[in-house]
């Protein structure tokens, strides 16, 4: 099965299963169940990030890291849109075009996005370079659009649920700030910027997305939705650490015109 696929018989299975003779979760076993599909899925197990913080990447693949996993910063503010263009509740508008915000920022030169480039920045990269897409690896492209599309043509209780990753991205954030500023000298805490604010960011969207998903999963099929729109996101997010683990890791199989180590960066990092 793709490893990008929703339609597993055990995902429905398991989200059913909190329930007696069909009846639905309660709103405390739903959510115990979505911190369970995090526990066993969320991409901190990724070997790829195992070698990521504990400072086992040289410096080219951890620029190949930063350079693909901008198109999914990127794209961020693009899924948020779409699911705040069907909101028809002013309140849920203006508590969700926060995460437009945070990404975008107020005003040029500020935002998740500008951040992410001074990591590439720090790491050499030529920002032209970064921001053309040119280096994405296919796979990197394929999973982030597919996650795009999902939140596009799905419900929006199922958009929402598909943000639920961010229960668990502190957990990852302090572990991969830490790792890396440890562990490589080409890492400072100007280039990380990004998490910094991330960790108070990630928890505010994070507990409203859960709230919604538990007052508005109310049926056996929605609470199995939301919990396959979770496993859906992780397997987009474990993806991606698949590709830049065999293109530049493991089998060094680099697609064509994807990104090649020393391409679009300066002799000497900024």
């Amino acid at each position: 099965m793709n490893s990008i696929s929703m339609n597993s018989t055990a995902t429905r299975t398991s989200a059913l299963s909190g329930g007696h003779d069909g009846a639905p979760m309660t709103p405390e076993q739903l959510e115990a169940e979505l911190r369970a599909i995090g526990a066993s899925r969320y991409h901190i197990l990724h070997p790829f990030h195992k070698l990521l913080h504990s400072g086992r990447l040289n410096r080219c693949q951890v620029q190949a890291w930063a350079l693909n996993r901008f198109y999914y910063q990127a794209m961020i503010p693009i899924k948020d849109a779409s699911i705040l263009a069907r909101m028809e509740d002013p309140e849920l508008r203006r508590i969700w075009r926060q995460r437009i915000v945070d990404h975008d920022g107020e005003n040029a030169g500020d935002g998740g996005i500008e951040r992410w480039l001074m990591l590439t920045d720090g790491l050499g990269f030529r920002r032209d370079y970064v921001t053309s897409l040119q280096g994405l690896l296919p796979a990197t492209r394929f999973a982030v659009d597919a996650y795009v599309h999902f939140v596009r043509e799905k419900p929006m209780l199922e958009a929402i649920a598909s943000s639920l990753t961010e229960m668990f991205s502190p957990a990852i954030i302090s572990e991969r700030v830490s790792g890396m500023l440890k562990n490589y000298d080409f890492i400072s805490e100007k280039t990380l910027a990004y998490f910094g604010k991330r960790l108070t960011q990630a928890p505010r969207d994070a507990d409203f997305a859960l709230a919604y998903v538990k007052e508005n999963a109310r049926t056996p099929a929605e609470q199995a939705a939301v919990c396959d729109a979770l496993r859906f996101k992780c397997n987009v997010l474990w993806a991606q650490l698949d590709a830049l683990n065999h293109a530049y890791v493991e089998e060094g199989q680099i697609p064509p015109g994807a990104w090649q180590p020393g391409e679009a960066v300066a002799a000497v990092a900024a």
